[in-house]
């Protein structure tokens, strides 16, 4: 695991967060940015499974 999965996981949740808070208010404008946000977590964690493509299996000691 990279630190791209763990970015991308924070990137997720905090957009789930401010997207309910924007449904909650009515404010579409961070619903929108919080829709955005879900979706650069879900691309960080995608660049953190190649990058552990690229490395390969790691030995097992």
């Amino acid at each position: 695991m990279t630190d791209e999965h763990a970015k991308g996981d924070l990137n997720k949740a905090k957009g789930k967060i401010e997207e309910g808070a924007g449904r909650l208010t009515g404010n579409d404008r961070q619903r929108t940015h919080g829709q955005a946000k879900q979706a650069q977590g879900t691309a960080q964690s995608g660049l953190g499974d190649v990058q552990d493509a690229i490395r390969g299996p790691k030995a097992k000691p």
